[in-house]
């Protein structure tokens, strides 16, 4: 993925959450230079990779493959502190987050609303036994009520609605009639280890440096400083 591309689709998420009144934490909006000027004082920041995500899954297809994200919380591995995490998610039309499931993490994804009539669409199967999409009924529960579906099913959230995907759960979403605002609030999240694609693809894409990094990515503000990262 092209660093120019990273650049674009930050500032677009960043215009989107503030057309839409979702008000980012100041660290949104530092620089690749204010991150190497900070000491230990942003070592919760580095260490649970918080901040701003984008990624094509490796594709070259991002308008067709791809995800904007903001990390806003997150806990240890370890569960010694937060045993929670919050994003915010940037989903665009008809752009897909392909299908993958969680071992670990349980999560409810929200329609957060907006300004427009942005619905997300969340297709779903069950996991088999040998990591494939098992054609077995299914069970979830959307905002408190539990509903069964069938394999392969497609749950649409409206502004304000949301559903919970527990472990094994394959899922898959995009936006629809618009660009979606999209919340996720789950146990500790971590993407190095606890996301697994049905079609083995990296959760992080690498990046062809054709321009500078107008803000850096959740996976670089640990080594900011030391690999020169937006010089």
């Amino acid at each position: 993925m092209k660093r120019s591309e990273i650049n674009h689709s930050i500032g677009e998420a960043a215009a989107f959450f503030a057309d839409n009144h979702f008000v980012l934490p100041p660290y949104s909006d530092w620089t690749p230079d204010e991150w190497r000027r900070l000491g230990s004082e942003a070592e919760e920041l580095r260490r649970l990779k918080l901040g701003w995500d984008v990624t094509d899954f490796n594709s070259g297809k991002f308008s067709e493959l791809g995800l904007t994200l903001f990390t806003l919380r997150n806990g240890p591995p370890t569960g010694r502190g937060k045993v929670y995490a919050e994003k915010i998610m940037f989903v665009r039309e008809n752009q897909v987050t392909p299908f993958h499931y969680h071992v670990l993490k349980t999560e409810d994804i929200i329609n957060r609303g907006g300004k427009g009539t942005g619905k997300l669409a969340v297709q779903l199967y069950n996991s088999s036994p040998e990591g494939g999409l098992a054609e077995t009924p299914l069970t979830v529960t959307c905002d408190g009520i539990r509903r069964k579906l069938d394999a392969g099913a497609t749950v649409i959230l409206g502004p304000g609605e949301s559903i919970t995907l527990t472990p094994y759960l394959y899922h898959k979403f995009w936006a629809v009639e618009g660009d979606g605002l999209i919340g996720e609030v789950s146990s500790v999240n971590d993407d190095a280890t606890d996301n697994y694609f049905l079609d083995p693809l990296p959760r992080f894409p690498e990046i062809e440096e054709d321009e500078a990094p107008v803000r850096l990515l959740c996976t670089e503000i640990q080594d900011a400083g030391i690999r020169g990262l937006g010089d």
